[in-house]
């Protein structure tokens, strides 16, 4: 069956998002391990500030869910007062 155009934008479109919500959610993990091998409670904060900002931004975009951003941070900063 021959597809109609709509359908081949739409498989553009969403070629094209999946790239973009793969590349934000990489981009979220790695600042979060930037976060865990940190060793001194001071650039961890530092790291987590910058973090916080991903998680957030990535449930406004739908990336992760709210619950999930939640979980994220509450395990981070249960990470950092771990820190000296």
């Amino acid at each position: 069956m021959k597809k109609s155009r709509s359908v081949i934008k739409n498989i553009r479109k969403s070629a094209k998002r999946r790239a973009a919500n793969r590349a934000k959610k990489k981009q979220l993990k790695e600042a979060v391990k930037k976060v865990k091998k940190s060793t001194t409670k001071k650039s961890a904060l530092k790291a987590y500030s910058e973090v916080q900002a991903l998680i957030d931004k990535s449930v406004q975009d739908g990336i992760i869910k709210k619950n999930t951003a939640a979980r994220h941070k509450a395990q981070l900063m249960k990470h950092i007062s771990k820190l000296k």
